[in-house]
């Protein structure tokens, strides 16, 4: 059965690791990668990816990209939303400690953030502007 609006949402700020799909040319499948991202309800879903990384090169190019999430319990639940980029913003701080909060626990917060400041490239936050939902309950929770 299909969510509501308002069951989509709050399943979509949940912290799901999400499957981001973005067109990778014309002889290509879509890339389809794991990613964090975050969202509130009634707002815009975000994610964050190195500057120069293969998914930031598919979505400038695209202009577009879809994000989907699942659970399997305890019912099979999934909500995907597509649209359009919004924009794309240089990432911060802020921003990464804000996402890494969302799915690390707060004890392994400030070790994730070195290692991010050591080894990770700069990072870029990509909006998306829901169009596009598709979402499902194959069972009662």
């Amino acid at each position: 059965m299909a969510l509501t609006r308002t069951e989509r949402e709050k399943f979509l700020s949940e912290p799901h690791i999400a499957a981001l799909s973005v067109d990778a040319g014309p002889d290509r499948a879509p890339l389809t990668v794991p990613i964090w991202y975050q969202y509130l309800p009634g707002g815009q879903p975000w994610v964050l990816t190195g500057k120069t990384s293969k998914k930031a090169e598919l979505i400038r190019a695209a202009g577009r990209f879809t994000l989907m999430v699942e659970r399997l319990e305890p019912s099979v639940r999934y909500v995907s939303v597509s649209g359009t980029v919004d924009r794309i913003d240089e990432g911060t701080h802020e921003q990464l400690r804000e996402m890494t909060s969302r799915y690390l626990p707060a004890d392994k917060v400030d070790g994730y953030l070195e290692f991010a400041k050591n080894n990770l490239e700069d990072e870029v936050a990509i909006y998306l502007r829901p169009e596009h939902w598709l979402s499902a309950d194959m069972g009662s929770a």
